[in-house]
Parts: structure tokens; sequence; C-alpha cells
């Protein structure tokens, strides 16, 4: 979860550096470093704690080198602090690393560094790779970090400087993201696209178990076990605007202000209106293999697991066939039976959330059938997946997700009616959907038009210490993913219940100081909610429905947020806009840092 980003070549590296950090501080913002080797031939490093910016504004004017590393963190293993911030570096300060990951036996290694005299100057984990590379008495670099690394347990993504080898740097990989970049004359490194992008968008994506020298003129890969055959870069399609604030406040409301752009992107070229039915090539299954799925399992972790349930919804309802949603962290621990006549979804933003893929992982291992719904073209989930579901969203950058999050829905859609579509869902029940999914972005730009109205909603929300979001079968994910957003970013307790489960127990903290965030669509359960929602009148709960215009709530008194009609079964990604809307005013509202909120970070790549 935190950051990594490197440069050899001709140019002074800090400068880079710095840039690269402020555009990878979506990943980790407790804490930030870099470190350089000078003209001298020494290697220098700069921490501190806090944001990027804190560290900018320390820089010692004379830092400077044409290669370096920098890193911005997420803790895991000791505050943030300065001696805790990356890069760290071996006793007599030749070598000096950056890392991404945990290091599972790190006490152990403490342990035994400490018993052969080393001091060592932080709490974290990562400072033991750089004691266990200085140590070794290999006679490379590169063999070296072998050595180190064949004693370590655990996650990593490293990028690793020694006074020795000033020309070049050591990078590897296992469980952790980590690209090169290759540009004219000189060569990045990063763990994500969005550090680099500025200078090159062709890149290499190290694979795990891989090591590689990187220099100024290019890039050389091998494992443990001797030279791989040399990767070709590729070309990705992005520029640096996809990752710059353009003009908004917050990467949050300018991301939520995308959705329909991004809605018309993932479902362009992907709907057959003559058929009824979706195009998904990527998924790699002909109608014999669809045709043979008899359960669909989905595993995803936060507002992924969230949607993922509202996809499994979608594909019981559409496909008729058994289908359920797990999070990814617990799937990977509990042994799960895995099914040849299952098909397995991987969702993921980033596609290198590590407990999915480690979850992919354990699939692939035992014969499954995994397709991914990722973001990001390249990623480590969308390389191992057998086909997948490319969102088309665009970057990104703020931790709380919503672009992203609503195309996973909308590919939940497509895929639901696409097996739906090789059973027993019609010609005409096609085609009414694809007309539905058709209307979303129009729809969406609808629900954004209400913003105003929404904010003011948010802002007497934001006064409660407390709040229930509840919904009911279709309702309910995302009455789930309408808490998770409102506590990340307003840091108000929120939690979410079945409708139907209030009576059960939840009821008994109802009071005039707890409101209700209620999703009411107009559908079949429609007279069920309501229901629900005079017993909470009835205690004076304040009352706030996510609901349709043509809702008629009685005498119950409640704030309503009008969403337009869909079809019933798509309506749920439309009752899910208004859910992002409400938590960022709220937050906003609060003075919160919406885009970095409190112990988070956007690319979870640690257990």
């Amino acid at each position: 979860m935190c950051g990594i980003v490197g440069y050899v070549g001709s140019k002074d590296a800090v400068p880079l550096l710095v840039q690269g950090l402020l555009r990878l501080e979506y990943r980790g913002y407790d804490s930030a470093g870099v470190g350089v080797i000078d003209d001298t031939g020494s290697v220098r490093v700069h921490r501190s704690a806090g944001r990027v910016s804190d560290l900018r504004e320390s820089l010692p004017k004379n830092l400077s080198g044409t290669i370096g590393i920098g890193h911005t963190r997420w803790a895991t293993h000791g505050p943030a602090t300065e001696s805790n911030a990356h890069p760290h570096s071996s006793g007599d300060g030749r070598v000096s690393v950056v890392h991404n990951g945990i290091v599972d036996n790190a006490s152990h290694l403490r342990e035994m560094l400490r018993a052969e005299g080393v001091a060592l100057t932080s709490d974290t984990d990562t400072e033991v790779l750089a004691h266990l590379i200085a140590r070794s008495s290999a006679d490379t670099l590169e063999n070296a970090v072998i050595e180190a690394l064949t004693q370590v347990e655990g996650t990593y993504g490293i990028a690793v400087l020694d006074a020795r080898h000033p020309d070049r740097m050591v990078v590897a990989r296992n469980g952790s993201p980590l690209i090169i970049g290759i540009g004219e004359g000189e060569t990045y490194v990063a763990s994500d696209l969005a550090a680099i992008v500025r200078h090159t968008s062709t890149v290499v994506h190290l694979e795990d178990g891989e090591i590689a020298t990187v220099t100024a003129s290019g890039f050389t890969t091998f494992t443990a076990n001797g030279p791989t055959a040399q990767r070709l870069p590729v070309d990705v399609e992005v520029i640096e605007e996809d990752f710059s604030l353009s003009g908004y406040e917050h990467y949050m409301r300018k991301e939520y202000l995308e959705q329909p752009a991004s809605a018309e992107a993932v479902l362009r070229g992907r709907l057959d209106d003559r058929f009824g039915t979706p195009r998904l090539n990527g998924l790699n299954l002909d109608p014999r293999a669809k045709r043979e799925i008899r359960r669909v399992k989905v595993i995803g972790c936060g507002s992924a697991f969230y949607v993922g349930q509202m996809g499994a919804q979608m594909i019981e309802e559409l496909a008729r066939i058994p289908a359920d949603a797990e999070p990814a962290s617990e799937f990977r621990y509990r042994n799960a039976v895995i099914e040849p006549t299952t098909l397995y979804v991987a969702v993921s933003q980033s596609g290198e959330t590590a407990d999915t893929a480690i979850a992919v992982d354990e699939i692939k291992r035992k014969g499954g059938r995994v397709v991914g719904v990722v973001n990001v073209v390249g990623s480590s989930i969308a390389r191992a997946c057998d086909g997948g579901i490319y969102l088309h969203a665009g970057p990104e950058v703020s931790v709380a997700s919503t672009k992203a999050l609503t195309n996973m829905a909308l590919a939940f859609a497509m895929l639901a009616i696409d097996l739906g579509r090789v059973r027993d869902l019609s010609v005409s029940n096609g085609r009414r959907l694809i007309a539905g999914l058709q209307r979303i972005p129009g729809q969406i730009a609808q629900v954004l038009e209400n913003e105003d109205q929404i904010a003011d909603v948010a802002k007497r929300l934001s006064g409660a210490p407390s709040i229930f979001f509840i919904g009911r079968v279709r309702g309910f994910p995302v009455a789930r993913e309408g808490a998770q957003k409102f506590k990340e970013i307003s840091y108000r307790h929120a939690e979410a219940y079945q409708s139907s489960e209030l009576k059960h127990g939840p009821l008994a903290l109802i009071s005039p100081e707890l409101p209700t965030v209620a999703v009411v669509p107009h559908d079949e359960l429609t007279g069920r909610n309501l229901g629900a929602l005079q017993e909470i009148g009835a205690r004076g709960g304040p009352l706030v429905a996510v609901t349709h215009g043509d809702v008629d709530f009685g005498e119950l008194i409640v704030e309503r947020i009008d969403v337009p009609r869909n079809e019933p079964e798509l309506d749920p990604i439309l009752l899910t806009v208004p859910m992002q809307l409400l938590a960022y005013h709220a937050a906003l509202h609060l003075g919160h840092d919406i885009d970095k909120p409190r112990n988070l970070a956007k690319s979870v790549t640690v257990e």
C-alpha cells in the first residue's frame, strides 16, 4: 500500500522522484523519503514524517544525483516517524532500500542482526533488507540481493542502491507490483504508472520472482535461478492529464463527475441490440463453456466485494445460476472447495489487491477457472486470470472508489445478461436490458445534476454520530456500499442492515438522534421496504430515502433523493451514485482530507 519510484539517467533525480511521489501519495501518505547517489559516489538519504509536501519543503538544496529511489509510506511496522520512513540504509550508509510489502519473518531477522552487533534504527521490517544486502560477501549487487531475499519470507517490491555500483539499481518483485519505464537514455521504476506517466508510457511489468538490473541504457531481468527471456516493453494507453485534478478541489469529485463518460466507455462496442446480448469476447468463454457453468463465485475486497454482491444478485436473477460473493481475504484462508463447473470472478479496481491476487493464485492452483473484472490493463490480476472484462474507467486516484465502482456494476450487468442469454433469458428481455444499459450514462448525469440537494442532505447527516443504511435484496448491496463510503471519508459510524432485519435487533438503536438512509426502489418489494420505514418513523428516527420519484411514502416524514428509474434489475447501479455524493459532501462539510482518508490507502497490496 506504499509507493515506489526510481530513476537512473542523466537528469537530476531528486525533482523527478518528488514529482513521482506526489502522484503516488494516494497509495500511502504517512511519511516519505528519497535517496540518491551523489557526485562523490555516496548514498544520501533524506526522509520526513507526514506528506510528500513536507518532504519537498525540507529537502537540502545540495541534494542531487542522477540515480535515486523514493518512497511514500502507509505504516505497517512502526508508527509514521522520520526514523521509520523509507529509504532504509545499512549501518555504513552504503546500501539503501525502498520496499512495499511485508517481511513476515522480520522479528527473527532483526534478532539475528542484533546478535551480530547490527544497530537497528527503526521499527520497520524493511530495515533488515538493507542490512542483509550490505553484509553479503557476494561479488555483485545482484547476487547480494538474491542472497538477502533467500532469507526473507513475505511479500516485496524493492529497489536497491549501492554506492559500490553507482551506475545501477536492482529491483525485485514478489507479490507487490513493480514496473520498469523505458525512456531515451533513462529508465524509471515505479509501483504504479501514475509516478512516471509524465515521462514515459512504455513499460515492462515484472512478474513475481523476477529481479532486474536497471541502468540508464535499459534493463536485464533474471531470477534466483538464472537469466530469463528478455521482456518486451508495451505501450500503455494513458496520458498525464488522466492523473491531474483538472481544476477540481478533489479527485473524488472529479471522478464521480466523470461517471457518465466512463459508463459510456465500458459499454462502448459491447452491446448487441439485434440479439439482446453483450459482446464479452475478453472472457474467453464460448457459448458451450458458458452453459457448463453451474455456479458463480465473486471474490473482492471492500467496495469491490459489495459490488460483487450486487453482481451475484444480477447473475442469479437474470441467468438463474446460483451465485454469491465473498471477501477475498476470507476466501483465501478457508481452504475453499474449487469446482470445475464454477466460474470464479475476481474484482479489483487496481488489479493489484493482494488478498484478491492470492485468492486467484489459489483458484488457479486447484484447477479453477477465473475471470477478472479490473480497471488496470496489464495488472497482476488481469494477467493471472483466464479472461475478463476491463472497466475502461480511466485512472482513479481518490481512495474512495466512484467511477470504477459504477463500471464494475455495469460489467456485472453485462456478464449476467450474457450468461442469461445462453440459457433462458429471452431475446426480448435481453433487448429490454440492453436498452436499459444504454440509458444509464444519461441517467447518471441526471443524478449528478441534483448534487446541490444531495449536498444539503449530506450536511445534515454529517452531524449524526451514527447512521443506519438499509436496503432489501437488490438494495442491500447498495446500502452496504453507502455505509462504506460514508464511514471511510466522513469518519462517522455507519452500519448497513437488511431492511427486514431491523426488527430482529437493530431497531433498539433507533432514536431521533440516529438517522437512517433507506434504499427504496420502485419494485416488487416497495411495500415491504415502506413497512420497515414505518417502524423507524414510529420511533422518531429521521429518514432519508434514496428512491424513485413515483414511490409514495404517504404520511411518513421522509427526506427523499429521487433517482431516475431504469429496469428493476439495473436500478441498483443508479441508486449507488447518490451514496457517493452523500459521503463526499458530508466529509467536505466536516473539513476532512477527502482524497486521503486517515489510515487508508488506494491500492491494498499488503495483507
